[in-house]
């Protein structure tokens, strides 16, 4: 795990909530949520405790983030940015967890919890937001908690971003397909986590380039994400 980041847990929380007991919280969110949903690495269990979840919502739904549903993100324009469930994140996290020197590529920011929890093991995530207030929030956020190893680049990075390859690639939002673009820029021994489909059928979906010219593609699970925010692609999110 990359120890700089174990920091994250010290950050206060606001005085007007300091009534709330956030450990008890997390802790039955982490034993009754998400361990239960397939989770049992223990490096991804004691990351979801040390960056607390509630320092990346509005303060008026710090006790919501410990509950199953996806939020909102503060200051969102559209109903289809929102936050992950928390035993999704985990379950990616645990799908994807990055080792100490990988760099990864994240596309849709949101309010920078994702890049938080994956900037707990690697080395440099690179975190791309189309939306500029979401990539002022996540960069706030992101301070606040002293995470230094994410970068987060305004643009649109729905068919790829730069010209290098990473070792871990998250897109948090569902896509109808995987861009090309996108898919090559995963590594070899790279592992890549993408929704896929449209409402009402939509898979949790892990890529892994075994060689140059071969993916594996494996089915998590099924879900419903709102699809990622492009002109690039033109899809109705579902409503809420």
């Amino acid at each position: 795990m990359n120890t700089p980041q174990s920091s994250a847990h010290t950050s206060v929380h606001p005085t007007a909530h300091s009534s709330i007991d956030f450990e008890a919280l997390r802790y039955k969110l982490i034993e009754q949520q998400i361990r239960p949903w397939n989770v049992s690495d223990a490096e991804v269990l004691q990351t979801l405790r040390d960056v607390p979840r509630e320092n990346y919502v509005s303060d008026s739904m710090k006790t919501l983030a410990f509950t199953d549903t996806q939020l909102p993100l503060p200051g969102a324009s559209q109903a289809s940015q929102v936050m992950f469930e928390p035993k999704m994140e985990a379950r990616i996290l645990q799908t994807i967890k990055p080792r100490y020197k990988d760099r990864v590529l994240e596309i849709g920011t949101g309010s920078g919890y994702m890049a938080a929890l994956l900037a707990a093991f690697a080395d440099q995530v690179e975190s791309v937001e189309i939306d500029p207030k979401m990539v002022s929030l996540a960069e706030g956020n992101l301070a606040k908690n002293l995470i230094k190893n994410v970068r987060v680049c305004q643009g649109d990075g729905y068919t790829g971003w730069g010209t290098q390859t990473y070792d871990v690639i998250c897109i948090s939002g569902s896509m109808p397909s995987l861009p090309d673009g996108l898919k090559l820029q995963l590594a070899v021994g790279g592992k890549l986590f993408v929704i896929l489909g449209q409402a009402p059928v939509m898979r949790a979906t892990l890529i892994e380039r075994i060689e140059p010219s071969y993916f594996k593609e494996t089915a998590l699970f099924e879900t419903l994400t709102p699809s990622l925010q492009s002109p690039k692609v033109k899809i109705e999110s579902f409503a809420f």
